[in-house]
């Protein structure tokens, strides 16, 4: 089995909209241009709200044990269905996971198994704090 990655991150409202305008006028422009995908968050406290340690147990039971319904996904986790359901909700929500109908249930579906995080360090530079902003001491 081929490993598929999800790609998430840190990347402010800024970045993203330069990097649409930059990716529309490429085409605009005729260029080709590569295909970015992932799931990204405008801080590193809305990332880490994302991924908390009973998130990624949920996303690795729906990985390891691909569960028919979030009743099941919840018996799997021992967890109450309704905190179960909150999370699976917002996990959609983000992009990380998608759920599908199956008659009367709903399936808890992801098409990775492994998640890489980016976090460019230069989003956490202050003003006044980058290398061109000190005298050396010469």
């Amino acid at each position: 089995m081929k490993t598929k990655t999800l790609r998430i991150g840190v990347k402010s409202v800024e970045q993203s909209l330069d990097e649409f305008a930059s990716t529309a006028e490429a085409i605009e422009r005729g260029e080709g241009v590569r295909k970015s995908s992932g799931v990204f968050f405008a801080s590193l406290s809305a990332l880490r709200k994302s991924l908390t340690p009973k998130r990624l147990e949920l996303l690795a039971l729906i990985m390891e044990r691909e569960p028919e319904s979030l009743n099941e996904l919840a018996r799997l986790a021992k967890r109450n269905i309704k905190n179960v359901f909150d999370d699976i909700t917002y996990l959609e929500q983000v992009g990380m996971l998608s759920k599908v109908d199956a008659g009367r249930e709903t399936v808890p579906v992801i098409d990775y198994d492994s998640i890489t995080v980016d976090i460019d360090l230069h989003d956490f530079i202050k003003p006044g704090q980058g290398k061109d902003s000190h005298e050396d001491a010469a």
